[in-house]
């Protein structure tokens, strides 16, 4: 059943295009995932292919890319928000996104609640160390904070062995316990953004 629903991927990757990602192919998945479950659009942003500055405003000047990834934040009701782990943390590109989605706390619609409220996300994680965990915390904590609401169980992650050289992107299929998180992961997300898009939390 359709809902009208769109979601946006924000890939953390330090890594430019045309680079393969593990982040990316995460992320795509649970954007393919979430088109079984009403969502009618999507697309994917890998943010360090675009000029995205340092700060917590909406707009830090002249050359700042972050404006129109703004609007495709605020124009989509899901997030996906997909980083990989560097010494057991979100990615500098990850936390320089939550930076910039700290302007929206101040942000308010029409009758006065932030504007991503009613709008859900969730976390795509992989890494060749432990620390999914710690970093999904990390991320959800933070989109709490600005607004977003998490659905249960909204994060899929692949982690390989210590101190080995295989990534998620050299898995071939993917392992059967992260495609069943992803699916999990999406089916919540795409009924909990339907449920607050009919019926949006109460105005202040």
């Amino acid at each position: 059943m359709s809902h009208d629903l769109t979601a946006l991927a924000l890939v953390c990757s330090l890594k430019a295009s045309p680079a393969a990602s593990s982040s990316e192919k995460l992320g795509r998945e649970v954007l393919a995932e979430l088109e079984k479950h009403g969502v009618i659009s999507s697309d994917v942003v890998r943010v360090v292919d675009h000029d995205v500055r340092f700060g917590v405003t909406d707009d830090e000047g002249a050359g700042d890319a972050w404006p129109a990834i703004r609007q495709q934040v605020l124009d989509a009701e899901i997030l996906v928000l997909a980083t990989p782990i560097w010494m057991g943390q979100p990615a500098s590109v990850c936390k320089m996104v939550l930076e910039r989605l700290d302007n929206e706390i101040a942000v308010t619609d029409d009758e006065g609640r932030p504007v991503l409220f009613g709008k859900v996300a969730i976390v795509a994680v992989v890494g060749n160390e432990d620390g999914a965990h710690h970093t999904s915390a990390e991320l959800f904590q933070a989109l709490d904070d600005v607004g977003y609401t998490i659905p249960a169980q909204g994060v899929t992650y692949w982690v390989g062995e210590a101190m080995q050289g295989t990534d998620y992107q050299d898995l071939d299929p993917a392992p059967e316990k992260t495609t069943g998180t992803t699916a999990t992961a999406a089916r919540n997300a795409a009924h909990l953004a339907a449920l607050l898009k009919g019926s949006p939390y109460p105005a202040s």
